[in-house]
């Protein structure tokens, strides 16, 4: 291999993700310490620890990500850290919220102070504390059957809907269990009739 070959493949790639800048809108407060990112709004504070070859630029109220690694791992960090950003900026402005509904006879879940309720089938019910910064709604008319998740952190809300789905996933001939709203669920036949 020659010398310039070599050197191309060590020189820092970028991201078509991470080569686009993160806007700041007004309310919006980014600071960058040492090794960590933290992102300030109306809807809360959310932080992120940021790899040593990353660098953050502040300019004209928007920020853009560079990565000094070499090869493709510069491009992978800046695409991921510039899109975790992106994530925080959007979570302290709007927020997240996460829709899931409970599908099956008697299957509702209930809300007592930060406790989720889960009624799902069981011998018994599932006591589900909901985590720091993520609120929880269930629409009266719905009678316990849908609930909808309300939280800053796009990852934590996305964990948190994951971990109450898997108390009663959706079987696939029925299609009993908890499911994200509008998610549609691949059914089997059955057994078919001799």
């Amino acid at each position: 291999m020659e010398p310039a070959q070599i050197e191309n493949k060590l020189a820092p790639k970028t991201s078509r993700v991470g080569k686009k800048p993160v806007v700041t809108p007004k309310g919006v407060t980014v600071s960058v310490a040492a090794s960590e990112v933290k992102v300030k709004g109306p809807k809360g504070e959310l932080s992120f620890p940021l790899h040593s070859s990353i660098q953050l630029n502040q300019a004209d109220g928007s920020l853009t990500v560079t990565s000094s690694a070499p090869g493709r791992d510069g491009a992978r960090l800046q695409g991921m850290t510039r899109a975790t950003i992106a994530n925080m900026v959007q979570g302290v402005t709007t927020g997240y919220e996460r829709t899931l509904e409970l599908v099956g006879t008697g299957y509702r879940v209930e809300l007592k102070g930060t406790t989720l309720t889960c009624i799902l089938g069981y011998s018994h019910q599932i006591e589900y504390p909901l985590p720091k910064g993520i609120t929880a709604d269930i629409p009266k008319e719905s009678k316990g059957t849908i609930l909808t998740l309300f939280g800053s952190d796009k990852a934590l809300i996305g964990q948190t809907a994951a971990t109450i789905r898997g108390f009663r996933p959706p079987e696939p001939y029925g299609g009993k269990g908890v499911r994200y709203k509008g998610e549609k669920i691949r059914e089997k036949a059955g057994k078919a009739g001799k």
